[in-house]
């Protein structure tokens, strides 16, 4: 599965394109008093989660849109995909069903491929699963509980936070922070020297403390692959957006990236791809190839 741009794994592999639509409510927000930092900050702290997680609770659609650009940042080439995405927690269950290129529907034809290929995978996948033994899962859950509270710890540490302002986004009053990656700190994960590469801003919803939206430049050059796979240069910018879905949880609908890499040390490639993130339903899996949604409006 590829994994979903999220605040703690890429900020968490950050967000922000300054060219997405802000959408700013036309009243005033409140007068009141900024909150403090730090009880502030431990809220938002507390209340921070994995998208990848929250994600495996629905169904949805991912709209992915790739723009490759010239050298003066014209489009000379674009490429889109509809997928519906059916989640799981258990690795390699989840379901990306091409079901759009270019614009043009998939035929019937290559919708059932797809279908026999993951029914032939899901199967392998939970035979192999069953093999683990009745505390795989649990064992699993754990960790990736104890990543995700590491990843958020070193968000916390890489990143000097400070408040800027209050903003209305969307109707809701949000406090606007700002991150600088700290110079006396020399994290070391991987995450958290990927991290330190960011700074930006960050919408924190004041009501829920949530994200609302990142925006962030990468500083530093970004490697994959031990700079062998691709080089992202400084400069690249990334824009994560998430939405209240059904008035219970927050979601992503929107990340956005644009900037320029080097692809196995020869070519260089600068691409604008942008996420877009819809049709939430709620997602009870009852077994490999059986499960049930109930919608949940946008």
């Amino acid at each position: 599965m590829r994994r979903v741009l999220c605040l703690p794994t890429l900020l968490a592999a950050a967000w922000a394109a300054m060219f997405a639509s802000r959408a700013l409510a036309e009243e005033p927000p409140s007068s009141a008093p900024l909150p403090e930092i730090r009880p502030f900050l431990k809220e938002v702290r507390r209340h921070l989660r994995s998208d990848e997680t929250l994600l495996a609770q629905y169904t949805f659609t991912e709209k992915l849109t790739e723009h490759r650009l010239d050298g003066k940042g014209q489009i000379t080439k674009t490429k889109s995909e509809v997928f519906e995405v059916y989640p799981s927690f258990e690795p390699g269950q989840t379901y990306r069903k091409l079901v759009v290129r270019d614009g043009v529907p998939v035929p019937v034809s290559e919708r059932e491929e797809q279908d026999r290929k993951q029914a032939i995978e899901a199967d392998k996948q939970a035979r192999k699963l069953a093999s683990e033994g009745p505390n795989a899962r649990q064992k699993r859950e754990v960790e990736r509980r104890r990543q995700e509270e590491a990843v958020a710890a070193e968000v916390f540490e890489v990143f000097d936070l400070s408040i800027v302002d209050r903003e209305l986004l969307d109707g809701r009053s949000t406090i606007l922070l700002r991150f600088e990656p700290r110079s006396d700190v020399t994290p070391s994960s991987k995450t958290g020297k990927m991290l330190k590469k960011f700074r930006g801003r960050a919408w924190i919803d004041e009501a829920d403390h949530q994200v609302a939206r990142i925006e962030c430049e990468l500083i530093d050059t970004l490697s994959f692959g031990f700079g062998i796979v691709a080089r992202l240069k400084p400069g690249a910018q990334v824009y994560f957006e998430r939405h209240k879905i059904n008035d219970e949880i927050w979601l992503p609908a929107i990340a956005h990236w644009r900037g320029s890499a080097r692809l196995f040390l020869v070519k260089g490639i600068s691409i604008d791809a942008k996420s877009e993130y819809s049709d939430y339903r709620k997602f009870a899996v009852e077994s490999s190839d059986n499960y049930s949604t109930e919608k949940s409006p946008n």
